[in-house]
């Protein structure tokens, strides 16, 4: 007779399964149904978890993907997709950024998923014009027609079944900041009520503004955040930081850490990062310094949800920009040097043959500085210690401040935080000294130190043999030194960050492509869009389909069925139980008819 051994079982109850016969006791078939059961909820879970980890990878993968999709072709026959306008009206010039999303997902925690629009050849669909439109200070009337250029290729890019569901945003920075209050208005009356006439763009009042410096680097800081994917919610691997959000009952939230932004141009350094923990400040003056520093916004489409309120400190420091820095600097040598010279009657810097020793230029660089027809005479002393000594003054640090110019900061937890460094921190890192990336002190300052003791021969015939990148010239050459010192100070005595700190990177683009503010002015003015997508959803869901629900829930289907077919196991053997029990009785008949016919035949 066939027989199946369960020799996994205690041997308290040992017990064997045949086909035919199942001589298991009360207890021991409870017990063994039991152990189905279980093997069934394990193996459930244990499906689940699989899943789970397919899913937390799945999403992973598909944020590569969706990098991918971003920089192909825009799909302009899709009719699903959503179009928004921005244009950037700079001190110098202005563009139009055209960007588009695709319908949102339906979760009122996530974002719009929106994308810089490419055409055909995978260019970003992007055009400048110049001068500024500040410059139309005078003649504003003809504003519209100064932007016209830019609407009409935004317009030409944008299917024209679109135009009246696409939003146009004109935001104006700091050469329209520096003009008066009625000049500023002048210029947007003519915008608000020419444009409409023109083109056919979802366009209001609302739509046209001069935004401030702190909108600026706010909408910067979002930009990079959401390339960087750190409003997605956080997997298992990712570094999560504690918030507070300051609503009332609102119990601290935990969500992935943000990344915080530096920015050195030519002219001023902007910085911006979010402050997750409530600020105690010591006094009614540090309050009011704070507020006018702190930015309290919610990314998020509905008001009630907490998950994406964000505190940003953020400020911009003009002046302390690189060339700026320099310029100070070099006012400053002028006035000193000839203050000096008049007190001990002495002609330091009044020729060549008596340069000014600057510890900032390269060893034996020569230089001039004019300042009000008076000129000083430089020779490179190249020593990168004593110009940070020199530097580090005309940040204007204050007692009790932790901040360039004495600017209140917010505090900063170098324990659990993440920076970028742009345009001048990269410059200064890549353009000669080849190391940009990676942020790292000791070895930044040896090699800064070593390019400042270069003679200015020795790098010039460098520079021939193109051993410094592609976007080094001889402007380069003579003020990285400088420049150096001037980066590590502000980052090291301004920011006050460790010498060690372990989470900086210095960049020039973000997944190969550059990261403008604008992204982030559409991500903010865009925020509530979502609840028009989820009230559509809604209704989808009141007339939900079978084969969506499957689809989202199909491993509870999984599990039930594994349920299923252990029951259908368990019925069967207890039929052939059944089974086995009625011909056993057949047998027993039989056996006892066979002995009373024995019986009888018996003399």
């Amino acid at each position: 007779m066939a027989r199946i051994t369960l020799s996994c079982l205690p041997a308290s109850w040992y017990c064997s399964v045949s086909l035919l016969s199942l001589g298991c006791a009360p207890r021991q078939r409870l017990l063994l149904l039991l152990l189905f059961i279980t093997s069934a909820l394990l193996l459930g879970v244990y499906q689940r978890q699989l899943w789970g980890t397919q899913r937390r990878s799945g999403s992973r993968v598909n944020k590569y993907l969706s990098i991918a999709e971003s920089m192909e072709t825009t799909d302009i026959h899709n009719p699903a997709l959503n179009y928004g306008i921005v244009v950037d009206c700079g001190s110098s010039g202005s563009r139009v950024f055209v960007y588009y999303w695709p319908p949102h997902n339906g979760n009122p925690h996530t974002l719009l998923d929106i994308r810089q629009m490419r055409d055909h050849d995978r260019k970003p669909v992007v055009k400048k014009i110049k001068p500024g439109i500040s410059t139309l200070a005078n003649t504003p009337t003809q504003a519209s027609d100064y932007l016209h250029p830019l609407l009409s290729f935004a317009a030409a890019h944008v299917p024209k079944t679109k135009h009246k569901e696409t939003p146009l945003y004109i935001l104006c920075t700091a050469g329209m900041r520096l003009l008066p209050d009625s000049q500023q208005a002048a210029i947007l009356e003519d915008l608000v009520t020419d444009v409409p006439l023109e083109f056919d763009f979802l366009f209001s009042r609302s739509h046209a503004e001069v935004i401030s410096g702190k909108q600026e680097g706010v909408y910067a800081w979002i930009g990079i955040n959401f390339v960087l994917g750190r409003f997605d919610h956080a997997d298992e691997e990712d570094a999560t930081v504690e918030v507070t959000t300051g609503a009332q009952n609102q119990q601290p939230i935990s969500r992935r850490r943000t990344v915080g932004i530096m920015d050195m141009g030519g002219a001023s350094l902007q910085i911006a990062y979010e402050v997750p923990s409530a600020i105690t400040f010591s006094s009614p003056q540090e309050e009011e310094a704070g507020k006018s520093v702190l930015a309290d916004f919610n990314l998020g489409c509905d008001v009630e949800h907490t998950q994406h309120v964000y505190r940003v400190y953020v400020t911009t420091f003009l002046g302390f920009g690189g060339n700026m820095a320099r310029q100070r600097y070099e006012d400053q040598l002028v006035n000193n040097t000839l203050a000096k010279n008049r007190l001990l009657t002495t002609q330091t810097g009044m020729s060549e043959d008596k340069p000014y020793l600057d510890p900032c230029l390269p060893v034996g660089l020569s230089d001039t500085v004019t300042r009000d027809n008076r000129t000083l005479f430089l020779r490179g002393q190249g020593d990168w210690t004593r110009c940070q000594e020199a530097v580090r003054p005309f940040l204007g640090l204050h007692n009790g401040t932790m901040s360039p110019g004495g600017v209140y900061q917010a505090p900063i937890n170098f324990s659990n935080s993440e920076f970028y460094g742009f345009s001048e921190f990269f410059y200064c890192m890549e353009d000669v000294l080849r190391m940009g990336g990676q942020y790292n002190s000791e070895r930044y300052s040896q090699a800064a130190t070593d390019y400042c003791s270069t003679k200015w021969s020795t790098l010039k015939q460098r520079l021939n043999n193109q051993l410094f990148s592609q976007q080094a010239d001889i402007s380069r050459l003579k003020y990285q030194c400088f420049k150096s010192a001037w980066m590590f100070e502000v980052l090291h005595s301004g920011f006050r960050f460790p010498s060690d700190y372990p989470s900086l990177k210095t960049a020039q683009l973000v997944y190969d492509k550059e990261v403008q503010w604008t992204l982030g002015a559409i991500l903010f003015k865009t925020r509530f869009l979502p609840l028009r997508d989820l009230q559509q959803e809604t209704l989808r869901q009141n007339h939900p389909s079978w084969l969506r629900s499957s689809f989202v829930y199909n491993h509870h289907l999984f599990s039930l069925c594994i349920l299923v077919v252990v029951l259908a196991i368990l019925l069967y053997i207890l039929r052939l139980r059944r089974i086995h029990q009625r011909e056993q009785r057949q047998t027993e008949a039989l056996n006892l008819l066979w002995a009373e016919e024995g019986e009888a035949l018996l003399p």
